[in-house]
């Protein structure tokens, strides 16, 4: 894949000063406390703790397009990362998101129709975004992935790749419920389909030692997913371990394990506010950690990187990987600090 940075004439786009590019490459090293959902006025207002200035590069569109459920609060970790990024290198972010393979191939579809000058996407069902990465290719868009498709970004020919090898994560949290003494646990997965999901529970059952039973739930309806986990824990009374692939679904299982009497303890994948504080108190055992901001923030700022500099991260060969990292009690109270902020 050619990895050279394209031609902007043809755009109307002027390039900035060798000199003005040093110091915004200077600047790029720092991360800012800032945020910008669309730039501008908004984003100056919401700017405050900012460690750095907005650069003097040309404006920039970059489209982040993930396959976000209605209500689920991780991404909203994701998009405070990126916002920081576009406040920091003079960029116009573009949010959208859907859970649909096929719709968010669409949403990909309408940032090359508008001609952003850069797109990152996730890829929890790759296959279906395989012909509009393509497409964006074709149309000299850079692409870069994040937080899910680790294993197929290179496939699909895109430039990065920021996020977390799901498998080694599984296994990882297999290892640990191995040091915990578990011998049967349950793998709850909110969405069918998503390879991510499905490395993670593939990873757990590969080095744990016990059984693992993987559980399907709708992660769109709350509700559902706390009656499914707390049937299942009666219906088996030796499940030890509630394994959940999110932080809301985690604190759900809370509920299901104290309304089925059971003595299961919970771990997690990914954190928020209210899971530090549900860890903190023992009510939740550990979470992984793939810290989302650095994702966001990263696949923006990867793509100024690449449009002002050449740069991309890894040669093209190698993914940037943002965890795993474990939370427990031994480091949550540091962890919690930041989470508080929305950012860990």
């Amino acid at each position: 894949m050619d990895r050279t940075p394209r031609d902007r004439s043809s755009r109307s786009r002027s390039r900035s000063t060798t000199s003005a590019l040093a110091v915004a490459a200077a600047a790029a090293l720092v991360l800012a406390g800032c945020s910008s959902g669309s730039g501008g006025k908004k984003a100056e207002e919401s700017a405050e703790g900012a460690a750095a200035g907005k650069a003097s590069t040309p404006r920039m569109t970059v489209a982040l397009i993930t396959h976000q459920s209605p209500g689920d609060t991780f991404w909203d970790i994701v998009r405070k990362g990126a916002e920081a990024a576009a406040a920091k290198g003079n960029i116009k972010l573009v949010y959208s998101a859907d859970p649909g393979a096929g719709n968010q191939a669409n949403l990909v579809q309408n940032a090359i129709d508008q001609k952003v000058d850069g797109i990152a996407v996730t890829l929890a069902k790759p296959d279906a975004l395989k012909e509009v990465v393509s497409k964006a290719n074709a149309a000299g868009i850079p692409v870069v992935g994040l937080n899910s498709g680790v294993s197929e970004w290179r496939r699909l020919g895109l430039l990065e790749f920021f996020g977390q090898d799901e498998t080694v994560a599984g296994e990882a949290l297999g290892k640990r419920l191995n040091e915990s003494g578990a011998r049967r646990a349950v793998c709850v997965i909110q969405e069918q389909g998503n390879i991510g999901l499905t490395q993670r529970c593939d990873g757990v059952r590969k080095t744990f030692s016990g059984d693992t039973e993987t559980l399907y739930v709708n992660g769109t309806d709350m509700p559902s997913v706390k009656s499914t986990i707390t049937a299942k824990l009666k219906e088996d009374d030796a499940i030890d371990y509630v394994v959940t692939l999110g932080a809301p679904y985690a604190l759900t299982a809370v509920q299901s394990v104290s309304e089925a009497g059971s003595k299961a303890k919970i771990a997690t994948f990914d954190l928020n506010k209210q899971l530090t504080g549900a860890i903190g108190d023992g009510t939740i055992e550990f979470a992984v950690d793939q810290q989302p901001y650095l994702q966001g923030y990263l696949a923006v700022d990867s793509l100024w990187l690449y449009e002002n500099n050449g740069n991309y991260s890894g040669g093209g060969e190698q993914p940037v990987l943002t965890g795993p990292a474990f939370v427990d009690k031994s480091n949550v109270d540091r962890v919690a600090g930041f989470a508080a902020k929305g950012t860990r």
